[in-house]
Order: structure tokens, then sequence, then C-alpha cells
């Protein structure tokens, strides 16, 4: 539907009032809900949003290192513009109209950094080759039988999960709490977030839910959706979920994994796929995947945004460690999925189920590209067998401190995303890392209270 169709229809279904929200840097959904005649007021000259909005770390904690917004600016508003391509109905809220938003088509900054209007350019140059880019996030997450009063009144310690024990691909756990189940399902596919699959994974109460491919910047909005909309079916539950990558150092992390290929314009044609290859992996897929592992440690952060996220990328524990790749192998940092015309892709293993989807479909789609454009031989060979035990492999970095300050000295990550961008998104990923140097943890009190 048009503009004008969409105003009919919403006035037609007697609504008096929108949501609509935009992803911060971190993938946080930030958003109002209006009423309808300010929704149509401002379709074409947009809605204003306090720019600290691009200011505030996850905890609302004001970075003061930033250019963009802060005290020097006092604070205006940003115009943020509802894309109408979006629209869907809030199953759980009585189907309230619900948009997503960006800054695309601002100023002062304000589009330099917002996420999607990043993967809007990605988006554009890779159509401007000649590719239709299909994609899909899938995500593990932790429920546990706890609320959000009941974490502070706990302080985060001794957690009740939704199920014990370790379980995966399990048929008898999801049928002890099945309403819920079943209803992340069901009300994920009425608000236009439809799986592909929903099952049990290997740990005390985790999930891990498929979302079904599409065009790059549909998937990635619905990866953004998922994450938000699980939080909230969970909540109605008596249920809260976590997305953290690795929330436990005793059990397995939270993965997100991206899975990708590219097409002819008309969607016909998987450009992946070569029958005449042994490995049915065309010459432009090879030349996709050179491309990213060659980016892929000075891009770190996009794929591994938080302190937490390199918990997670240890040996042994279903997490790559090395700028690898191999086919049907789980163990490397990408994996080729070659069955088929329909279904060759890869997918790209390193991020957790704690990334921006906009951000890490953006890094996985550019340095791809970028492969393509520079034709980039595949010299590195596959790896057959556990990539853990290949002392000769190039490491990941292993923090975030070592990630950033990689992305932030490089010139490559200022060709695939532009100075604007990198300049604030170095300075978001450094003041976490300062945040948390600020903190004596548990660990630390553990260690060294008595003895040291």
């Amino acid at each position: 539907m048009d503009i004008n169709q969409i105003i009919e229809y919403l006035r037609n279904k007697n609504t008096d009032k929108i949501k609509f929200a935009f992803a911060d840097i971190d993938g946080i959904l930030r958003g109002k809900v209006i009423h309808l005649e300010k929704f149509i007021a401002g379709l074409e000259s947009g809605y204003g949003f306090c720019d600290v909005a691009f200011g505030w770390d996850s905890g609302d904690k004001l970075n003061t290192d930033v250019e963009v917004t802060g005290w020097h600016s006092g604070f205006p508003d940003q115009q943020c513009f509802i894309d109408v391509t979006t629209m869907r109905f809030i199953p759980w809220q009585d189907d309230v109209p619900f948009f997503l938003a960006d800054f695309s088509q601002t100023v002062q900054g304000a589009a330099d950094v917002c996420p999607r209007s990043l993967l809007r350019k990605v988006r554009t140059k890779c159509t401007d080759m000649g590719f239709h880019p299909e994609f899909a996030q899938e995500f593990e997450w932790f429920n546990f039988l706890e609320s959000s009063e009941s974490l502070n009144d706990k302080q985060f310690k001794n957690l009740k999960p939704l199920s014990s024990g370790m379980f995966g691909y399990s048929v008898l756990r999801p049928s002890q709490h099945s309403e819920y189940y079943y209803d992340l399902f069901d009300q994920l596919a009425k608000f236009n977030v439809p799986l592909e699959g929903l099952h049990t994974e290997t740990g005390p109460g985790v999930y891990e839910a498929a979302i079904l491919h599409d065009e790059l910047l549909s998937a990635a909005d619905k990866a953004v959706l998922l994450k938000a909309s699980v939080k909230e079916l969970a909540t109605k539950h008596g249920l809260i979920a976590t997305f953290m990558a690795k929330w436990n150092e005793q059990l397995p992390g939270c993965s997100g994994h991206i899975h990708q290929s590219l097409w002819d314009l008309q969607k016909e044609t998987n450009l992946f796929f070569d029958s005449g290859d042994p490995n049915n992996m065309s010459e432009l897929l090879k030349n996709y995947i050179a491309g990213q592992l060659y980016c892929l440690p000075y891009i770190m952060p996009f794929y591994a945004p938080t302190i937490n996220s390199y918990k997670r990328l240890v040996e042994g524990a279903w997490a790559p460690t090395t700028v690898s790749w191999g086919i049907e192998n789980r163990t490397t940092a990408l994996r080729v999925i070659n069955q088929n015309h329909k279904l060759t892709r890869l997918e790209t293993r390193i991020p957790g189920s704690d990334t921006n989807p906009y951000l890490a479909m953006a890094a996985s789609l550019a340095s791809g590209l970028y492969g393509i454009e520079n034709k980039i031989p595949l010299h590195i060979p596959a790896i057959e067998g556990n990539a853990y035990e290949k002392g000769s492999i190039e490491r990941l970095p292993s923090n975030l401190y070592e990630a950033t300050m990689i992305m932030s000295k490089s010139p490559l990550p200022l060709e695939l995303f532009g100075s604007a961008f990198i300049n604030h998104f170095s300075k978001t990923r450094f003041w976490e890392c300062k945040e948390q140097s600020r903190y004596v943890s548990d660990w630390e009190l553990k260690r060294y209270f008595e003895i040291i």
C-alpha cells in the first residue's frame, strides 16, 4: 500500500494511536506511541527525538566522548522518519499498528550514525553491483521464571531457569510450557516475523529460533523485532528472556548466526551455487568468503559488540575462535551449506545473540562484497575437522578493547562504512570498555579479597 492507502486503512480501522521505534547503536528499540493525526502529519517532515538517544549507552548513561550529541549540542531534536513498508500490528497489544523508523533522511549527523541507515547504504551498493541479498538470522536465548523486579531483588544471582538440565531438541521440555512455546511461534507469525523453526537448545531453559529468510533490510528488521518481541511475550507469561551472549560461564553461550546468499536481481538464480564445482561453490561465493575472512579481524565489534560477547568466543563452546571457513563445519567462523541451488548459502557464525542485527548484517554483506569487488582469491583452505586444534590459523581478537583498537586504527572499516560511522561506533565501544573497567566484579572479590 502507498501512504494514502495506509492512512485510509488506519482511519477505517478506527485506530487513534500508532507505535513506532528505531534501533539505537546497541540494537535496542527506542520509540513512542503517537496519535494517528500526528502520525499523518509527520510522514513527510519526520518525528523529533532528543539527540541524546545517540549518546546513551544501554544503561541510559550519557557517553561524553561522542561528537554527534552531548552538552555541547544543547540536545536538540533529530528528525526520525517512519518506513511505511514496515507496517504490522502487535497481536499481543490489541493489534496496535506498529512501524519501524530510521534517520536516513535527516541531517546534523544522525543519518551517519543510525544503524538501519548504514544497512540501507550497504544494500544500495549490493543492488548497484547487480545482486539481490537474501539474509536470515537465528537466535538462541535463555528463559527464566523471573521478573524485572525479582532480577533486581536477587541482584541477578540464583535465577530460576524455565526448565532444568541440558536437553537440546527436546520434545518434552516445550510441552511443559506449551502455552508460551506456541505463543512465540504463532504471535510472531501474526507480527510478520515468521519463524522457520523453534526448538530447545542444550542448556536449562534455552530456546533457539530461526527466522524465515528475506530481503536484507526486511531480514534485519525481523531480527531486531524478534528480540524485542520475545522479551515482551516472555513477560506476558511471567518470564524473563535474555539475549546475553554468555550469561553463565558454566553453560553454552547464545549465538546469533547469519545466513546469507546473493541472487540475481530477478531472484531466480542463486549466484553462490555452481553445479560444475566439486563443492557446488561458485567463484562469486569464493570471493565473498575471502572478503569476509580478510575483513573479519578489522570489524569484529560489528559481530561481537559487548564486553560479554567475547566470553562466548572460547574454544570448545560451539563458537568460533579463528579466521577460518569450512563446508558444513560448525567449529569454523564461516560455514558453507551447499546441498543444492535453492539452499546453498554462507553462515557467519561469529555473531552472538547480543548483536545489533543491522550492524552484523551490514558487516557480513559489506565484507563479502569487498571480496567480490577486489576479486580476492580464496587462498585459505577449508578446515576439515576441529578448527580449535589448528594452531596455525589466525586467531580472532579476544576482547572488546583489542577488537575496537584494531577497528579504529585500520583504514579498511572507513572504506566499508565511512569515517563518520566508524568514529562514532569506535567511541561507543571504547566507552563500553571504560565503563566496565570501573567496576569491581564478584570474581575479583572472591579471588583477591582475603587471599592476595
